[in-house]
């Protein structure tokens, strides 16, 4: 499998990953993140356990550190480097998942394909239904080994402030925010402080948790197809996500490839930058 090759489905069963344990053109990444963790550390709790033959993806770490911006994505050199010393070869099948949200694994995803790795899929459900199955787990650092990964980044997948205002103004992509929908109407505040409370003008709503059901996997195709269109979002027509930081986002842009979308936006700066900037316009429902 090459690198630029992209799969059916951006989503693969436990049962599917559990048969190929162990394949050597399959490396696994635990992208497991959390916007508020409380007494929770990932990377610990990776240690304690994961997949066997994971890695962990650190999601704050494996980022432009230049950039005042969280997470942003970082240069392609910056990614491959971290891919080579974890053990992700070019040719390789990614996949991707995360313990308590399906909306980081769709992060690092999105960071795959925004490099040019096109082989990434996200393990529907993630470590909780792996665990809740009885699916195999090994303690430690995870995988370790030096190899070749090639990065180049694919601009036309992230979006920045000047073209997302371009196609607010223009209507040249449709803009999808994934926050809650009072941050969206400007009726609660934002969770990072010293943010604009509102929206994207011209953009629309479709909180991240509704394409989600309760067991942490992704909604079948008619229930995403369904959530967009109610949304007034036409899943086929030029699209670009946003949401607080660009993790929620990614989750729009895995359920829209699934509906057949692969060319989705992420605007990686999101409602971060463009609440903190004055010279950005905002929509708010009691204007």
């Amino acid at each position: 499998m090459s690198a630029f090759e992209r799969p059916d489905d951006p989503l693969v069963s436990t049962a599917w990953l559990a048969e190929r344990l162990g394949t050597p053109g399959i490396s696994i990444i635990d992208a497991t993140w959390l916007l508020a963790p409380g007494e929770r550390v990932p990377a610990r709790e990776f240690q304690e356990q994961h997949i066997p033959g994971a890695f962990f993806f650190d999601i704050d770490e494996i980022s432009d550190a230049a950039n005042p911006l969280p997470h942003m994505l970082p240069s392609p050199e910056k990614f491959a480097s971290r891919m080579r010393q974890a053990g992700v070869m070019d040719g390789q099948r990614v996949v991707v998942y995360g313990n308590g949200a399906l909306m980081a694994a769709a992060r690092v995803w999105w960071s795959f394909r925004a490099m040019g790795h096109e082989d990434v899929v996200v393990l529907d459900g993630g470590f909780e239904k792996w665990l809740a199955e009885g699916r195999p787990v090994e303690p430690g650092p995870g995988a370790q080994r030096r190899t070749q990964f090639r990065a180049r980044k694919c601009d036309e997948l992230v979006a920045d402030s000047a073209r997302v205002l371009d196609w607010s103004t223009s209507g040249g992509a449709q803009i999808l925010d994934a926050r809650p929908a009072a941050r969206f109407a400007g009726k609660a505040p934002e969770p990072r402080a010293g943010l604009r409370s509102g929206s994207i003008p011209g953009s629309k709503n479709l909180p991240a948790p509704d394409l989600v059901n309760a067991d942490g996997t992704l909604k079948d195709k008619d229930q995403l197809q369904a959530a967009f269109t109610t949304a007034g979002i036409d899943v086929a027509a030029p699209l670009a996500t946003t949401c607080g930081s660009g993790i929620a986002a990614s989750l729009l842009a895995l359920a829209a490839a699934r509906l057949g979308n692969w060319n989705v936006s992420v605007y990686d700066g999101s409602w971060t930058e463009w609440g903190a900037r004055s010279d950005l316009p905002i929509h708010a429902e009691s204007d």
